[in-house]
């Protein structure tokens, strides 16, 4: 082989790999796993869409526990909570 069809070759193969990942990306494709192996269709729609949507309900419920714990702590360090409870100690 000369070195220029090595180059093309190589080239060419990086091309298709690249264009193959951009194309998972945007569109969610899985042409990668396609040429690995893994699926048998590419462009049967993944479960992608369904998870992000479940991602994204666990973020909101892990922003309104944070928010929950916030006030709690709030309430907890404050110096008239600590004075009752060694009040009611007593």
């Amino acid at each position: 082989m000369s070195t220029l069809s090595l180059v093309l070759l190589l080239g060419s193969i990086t091309s298709i790999a690249l264009l193959a990942s951009y194309l998972d990306a945007k569109l969610q494709w899985r042409l990668n796993d396609w040429m690995n192996g893994k699926c048998s269709n590419p462009f049967i729609a993944s479960k992608a869409a369904l998870h992000q949507q479940r991602l994204q309900e666990k973020d909101t419920q892990i922003e309104a526990l944070m928010a929950r714990i916030e006030t709690l702590e709030a309430i907890v360090t404050e110096p008239a909570y600590e004075l009752n409870k060694k009040i009611n100690a007593l």
